[in-house]
């Protein structure tokens, strides 16, 4: 634990760098100490079907994150840090339960400020023959040096890819190197690990490896939708597999703030979807307009969760 313990002094695990000691009870912009909290742990099947398969991706939500959207679709946790702390060795039980409950994989959800527990839990799983794959699910904000190490130990990324604007990243997380952060960890993971594979669309074959790119949709942002995905076409091409998500809410910080206050329209998503068709991506998973499951827009009724090579 002592190793553990010192990767949070002077802790510099993200962007933030903002040098807390977490060990001595600071909390860092993250939120959190050095003692790793978490918000809930179990199968949980709204993730994309080449993670969910037919029993479930073991997810682990961490409270607390260092990208601090003031919009997050899961604010209770990120900014409310809801959850309980536990020490390495009930995270380990934990996790131990979770992958012999039959689960497709270990989907740990925003994890990058509490990396040094998850190194060491990485490590202790594989020791005890855990061999399912291991999912970073992370806000795509990352420190390059810390990724690094992450990309020695997890099998599949799936990192949002937030902002291609520069003053709307400014004005959503204060920090206007988003796009070339996220832009720079996409294209390290990529050539570590490559695409997310197999691809398959049904859920029969779930991924054992490489990356899968999200991107959240936001009301009255569509041209941030359109640079994030030519940005992606510019890197990688029309393979790389990419999940335009669609159930966007506005959180309670969007009415305090008078930005973002609102779903976003079945037409706002459509554009954002013809044009990934129009750049020609042959790998998408895109979802209906959430809360209308009969909106399905042009693009997936051609290519029903596009993608099969």
């Amino acid at each position: 634990m002592q190793h553990t313990l010192a990767d949070y002094r002077s802790c510099r695990l993200c962007p933030r760098q903002c040098g807390c000691d977490r060990t001595a009870g600071q909390l860092g912009r993250c939120g959190e100490s050095a003692d790793c909290r978490v918000a809930s742990a179990g199968p949980h099947f709204g993730e994309e079907p080449c993670f969910t398969g037919h029993r479930g991706s073991g997810t682990i939500f961490f409270s607390g994150c260092s990208c601090g959207c003031f919009f997050c679709q899961n604010h209770q946790i990120s900014h409310g840090h809801q959850g309980r702390i536990m020490t390495p060795e009930e995270l380990l039980e934990q996790a131990l339960a979770l992958a012999r409950s039959g689960v497709h994989n270990l989907n740990f959800v925003t994890p990058d400020h509490f990396w040094p527990h998850l190194r060491r839990l990485a490590a202790e799983l594989r020791n005890a023959d855990v061999d399912i794959p291991f999912i970073w699910n992370c806000s795509g904000y990352c420190n390059a040096d810390t990724l690094r190490q992450q990309l020695d130990v997890m099998d599949i990324f799936l990192p949002d890819f937030k902002f291609s604007d520069t003053s709307l990243a400014k004005r959503c997380i204060g920090d206007d190197s988003y796009p070339q952060l996220a832009r720079q960890a996409m294209q390290m993971i990529v050539e570590r690990v490559g695409f997310l594979r197999p691809w398959d669309v049904s859920g029969d074959i779930c991924a054992s490896r490489g990356l899968l790119v999200r991107h959240l949709v936001l009301p009255g942002e569509v041209a941030n939708s359109l640079g994030v995905l030519k940005i992606l076409y510019n890197d990688f091409g029309t393979d790389v597999p990419i999940s335009l998500m669609s159930q966007y809410r506005p959180m309670p910080a969007c009415a305090q703030r008078d930005f973002l206050n609102r779903q976003i329209t079945m037409a706002e998503y459509r554009e954002v979807c013809d044009y990934a068709e129009k750049l020609g991506f042959r790998k998408i998973f895109i979802q209906p307009k959430y809360g209308d499951p009969n909106f399905l827009p042009d693009f997936n009724r051609r290519k029903p969760f596009a993608g099969n090579p």
